[in-house]
């Protein structure tokens, strides 16, 4: 009985942490998109206006987490979960990536590639069936409940595991490779630019490890991952503003 208790107390902590390690993530993704939103009110600038709506799309799908965490799963927060914070941020985060280090020109010619791109995961996430019951507890594994495809009328379409997947890797791999580029540019000249630009890789990389706690079956990874990640994020953010005179 002894054994039983300190079990259940141990679970229940466990839960706690990973609840308030979501509202954590949530509040800061929440915070970085309001300044952003002012930052391009203020002025008009691409980069701002596409990393607001990058951590716009993490801010919700951590509130999602939240929800489901609090609450329990369904449909609708899982899917709202899994379209934002897998398929939606890491491609904007790219793009205003692009926006920031090559320039708007080259941003816009992807932008609206992107958008479509996020336009067809969006029906896919919120048409597919699921094949599989949430398990109590437990934050939902993209695996365990979306299949590569799915079938509507007898046609066969891309599911949300394989839209997640290209989304966050081309996304990470473009944030990855212009942030290099701009570490190594600035290194002697603006060394606090490089970290910042570092933090910002940091960021990225870990909040994408979660989807690795989550297939090894360690939900508070994910929320730790998350919180961790956009901390990185911000403080990588906020150093840049004040190092780059057109952030």
């Amino acid at each position: 009985m002894v054994i039983g208790s300190r079990m259940v107390r141990s679970t229940g902590t466990l839960a706690a942490m990973e609840l308030v390690f979501a509202i954590v993530a949530a509040l800061v993704a929440s915070i970085l998109a309001i300044e952003l939103f002012l930052s391009w009110r203020s002025r008009r600038r691409l980069h701002a206006e596409v990393w607001m709506m990058a951590f716009a799309a993490f801010a919700l799908a951590a509130w999602a987490l939240v929800v489901g965490l609090g609450f329990g799963w369904t449909s609708i927060s899982f899917r709202a979960f899994f379209f934002l914070g897998a398929i939606a941020n890491i491609p904007l985060l790219a793009v205003g990536s692009v926006a920031l280090v090559v320039s708007d020109k080259a941003a816009r010619r992807v932008l609206n590639p992107t958008i479509l791109w996020l336009v067809l995961g969006f029906f896919a996430t919120f048409m597919a069936p699921f094949v599989a019951e949430f398990s109590d507890g437990h934050i939902p594994e993209g695996s365990d409940v979306f299949g590569y495809t799915f079938m509507i009328d007898a046609v066969t379409f891309p599911g949300p595991r394989l839209f997640a997947a290209i989304s966050g890797a081309v996304g990470t791999i473009v944030i990855v490779v212009l942030s290099v580029v701009t570490i190594v540019r600035s290194a002697k000249s603006n060394p606090r630019l490089a970290k910042a630009n570092a933090m910002i890789v940091a960021g990225v990389v870990v909040a994408a490890a979660g989807g690795v706690f989550t297939a090894l079956g360690e939900s508070a990874g994910l929320s730790l991952s998350l919180m961790i990640g956009i901390l990185l994020l911000w403080f990588g953010y906020r150093m840049a503003v004040n190092s780059r005179a057109n952030l």
